[in-house]
């Protein structure tokens, strides 16, 4: 599910005839209850839910315009209600459990300069995940969450790559590879802790951090 149907539709294609592509807006609740709909009636259920939006909105916190900082609270944090809501509601009718999968970020638990309008509702999603998990394991349902940083690509383009950097300081390699091991995370490892997550069957208000190692952003 994406906004862009073009790239929703090429992605589906790829994962092959059992994918469904949804065009649909994260921050609207009709819509995402209609994508839910949809695939129910393609696949007979949800099992496991993916809560992936984000936009990395940037500016000092206390020169921030308002509608700015609204603007990410809707796609950072209350999209992501949005979607775990209509998860719950499928998963409990269908009395078989299920997982939430959240990706939240370091952002939540080691802001970063000039960085506030992204941080401040990744730290309440961080919280959400925890509520789900508390409210909702009776039903079956387990919340886990990825913690992930400077992932190339979709969100993290080229040009915020560039201002990611200088606002450390750093020349763009040393900030894509500023962690405990010294390497670039990519999207393909952030992938493989939803697996992770989703095989744990036992594992709930769990967070896994995909960061090649930051002390200051580990939470336990």
């Amino acid at each position: 599910m994406d906004r862009d149907e073009a790239a929703v539709t090429a992605a589906a294609r790829r994962l092959g005839k059992r994918a469904l592509a949804v065009a649909a807006d994260v921050t609207d609740p009709a819509q995402v209850r209609a994508a839910f709909d949809r695939a129910c009636v393609r696949f007979g259920g949800i099992d496991i839910v993916v809560s992936n939006a984000g936009v990395a909105l940037q500016g000092r916190i206390g020169d921030l315009a308002d509608t700015v900082l609204r603007q990410s609270f809707e796609v950072n944090f209350f999209a992501h209600q949005t979607v775990a809501q209509n998860a719950v509601r499928v998963m409990r009718l269908q009395g078989t459990g299920g997982v939430l999968l959240f990706n939240v970020s370091k952002q939540a638990v080691n802001p970063g300069p000039d960085f506030g309008a992204y941080g401040l509702p990744k730290a309440a999603t961080l919280f959400l995940v925890r509520q789900y998990a508390l409210d909702h394991g009776a039903d079956g349902i387990r919340a886990n969450a990825v913690n992930a940083d400077r992932i190339r690509g979709g969100m993290l383009t080229s040009e915020m790559i560039a201002a990611r950097a200088r606002a450390r300081g750093l020349d763009e390699r040393s900030y894509l590879a500023g962690n405990l091991l010294g390497r670039e995370v990519t999207a393909d490892d952030v992938a493989q802790a939803f697996v992770h997550q989703a095989l744990a069957l036992r594992t709930t208000a769990s967070v896994t951090t995909v960061d090649g190692g930051n002390i200051a952003a580990a939470l336990r």
